[in-house]
């Protein structure tokens, strides 16, 4: 028996796994074996800081184009210059995330998009502030394939939808967080100092990523009995996988697709939905803080409850191709209400309609980036995950000028939510269709 005192750290893991559910309380993981979730709980503060940093634009949108005169039009082109570096860093990064490893590859990107978001605040022009915006999303396109590597260095398999739902918790985090704490620091000390404090964050981060993180093996807290579970299941090959290994394969398109059609969607909510609430219910942008947390705890639960949904069915005897489908068509129905969500007049009616579809979305992506360590070995997870996440970007560059252009010409903000309400069906089924079975990808 292990006879070393509960640390801090311990505690705090032991939380993580409390405020889950109770989930892992069959895994017979033994005291002190909960360090896995302090990481899951690392990487879920890297991506509330992610998602501060993309959404800060977002909320100071009617600021921004006050004081710069922008129409809808441009804004929708600064959205797609964000998007546009955001695939080109997808695809890089994840393989760069992959040659230099979770440690070092996580903190290149932290760095670079810490200060791309940092340079904002010295932007005094359209072309200055889309020349920020697009390092922005060529750094912050990094977040999502080291977490994803994180995740399958750190959990077996059964825990993996678990702890990504958990991580994937900060997209809502960070865009709770906005909302309440920008207007703020804009109205006091101005927008440029909303920039220039948030991105700032992200050094201190790195600090305590350089204090905690390493492979499971190489770490002092994990203890023997947690390495032995972390590694339960069956052993794989090392070594790097090239681009041309994983093209041919229909398991990535899988991904690819799934991230292609659902991505813009999240993007749509998160650059456009404050500007919907003070277009269609008047408010003004001291008051958005609260109907925006609103929006983002009720996905907050979305994004636990889909990994801890599929987790528990398959701990229930499901395979892992139903629990993931079938928890990923709950989702899809879910989302499907948000069609009507411009005819509701209510502003607490809207803000629950667009709440659900968040959760919803968010319990969807939770079980799609799963699917990439369910198909792909450990060694190709951020090189598939960049690859979907570049198709994602690319649909949320053409989501961004769809958006842009029937916002100047309608007024309306009909056409996004009937696309948003359509999509999860649509990828859910080309998903099933291109792996009826997520078998795993044949790598040599």
């Amino acid at each position: 028996m292990d006879s070393r005192p509960i640390a801090p750290s311990d505690l705090l893991a032991k939380a993580a796994i409390d405020s889950a559910g109770g989930e892992l309380q069959g895994a017979a993981v033994p005291r002190a074996g909960y360090f896995r979730w302090v990481i899951c709980a690392l990487l879920l503060f890297g991506v509330t800081k992610n998602y501060i940093d993309r959404q800060v634009l977002g909320v100071l949108k009617g600021t921004l184009q006050h004081d710069f005169g922008w129409n809808e039009v441009q804004y929708g082109h600064l959205v797609s210059y964000f998007q546009m570096a955001y695939a080109a860093g997808m695809l890089l990064m994840g393989r760069l995330i992959d040659r230099l490893g979770t440690r070092v590859g996580y903190a290149v990107a932290m760095t670079f998009w810490s200060l791309a978001s940092m340079a904002h605040a010295a932007a005094g022009s359209f072309a200055t502030f889309a020349g920020a915006r697009f390092a922005l999303g060529f750094g912050e396109a990094g977040v999502f394939p080291a977490s994803i590597k994180s995740v399958a260095e750190w959990f077996p398999k059964k825990e993996r939808a678990l702890a990504t739902g958990i991580f994937n918790a900060g997209t809502n985090a960070g865009a709770i967080v906005t909302p309440l704490v920008v207007p703020w620091i804009a109205l006091h000390w101005g927008w440029r100092s909303a920039f220039l404090l948030t991105g700032a964050l992200g050094f201190v981060w790195l600090i305590f990523w350089f204090l905690i993180y390493r492979k499971p093996e190489e770490h002092p807290r994990v203890s023997k009995a947690e390495l032995a579970y972390i590694r339960c299941d069956p052993s794989e090959p090392i070594g790097k996988i090239s681009w041309s290994a994983l093209l041919p394969h229909r398991q990535t398109y899988t991904f690819v697709v799934g991230k292609f059609l659902t991505d813009p969607i999240w993007w749509f909510y998160l650059f456009w939905v404050p500007d919907f609430l003070q277009r269609k219910h008047g408010l003004a942008l001291m008051n958005i803080g609260i109907p925006i947390m609103v929006i983002y705890v009720i996905s907050d639960v979305g994004s636990v409850a889909g990994g801890w949904l599929s987790s528990r069915l398959i701990q229930h005897g499901s395979s892992v191709n139903a629990a993931r489908k079938v928890t990923m068509l709950i989702c899809a129905l879910c989302v499907t209400p948000i069609i009507f969500a411009y005819r509701i007049e209510s502003l607490w009616g809207a803000v629950l309609l667009i709440g659900l579809a968040a959760a919803a979305h968010q319990g969807f992506s939770a079980n799609l980036y799963t699917l990439t360590s369910d198909m792909f070995p450990a060694r190709a997870v951020a090189s598939v995950v960049g690859i979907g996440g570049m198709a994602g970007a690319i649909g949320g560059m053409m989501i961004a000028e769809v958006v842009g252009h029937a916002l100047q010409w309608t007024g309306s903000y009909m056409i996004p939510f009937v696309m948003a309400g359509s999509a999860y069906l649509l990828a859910l089924f080309l998903i099933h269709v291109l792996a009826p079975k997520l078998e795993p990808a044949r790598i040599t």
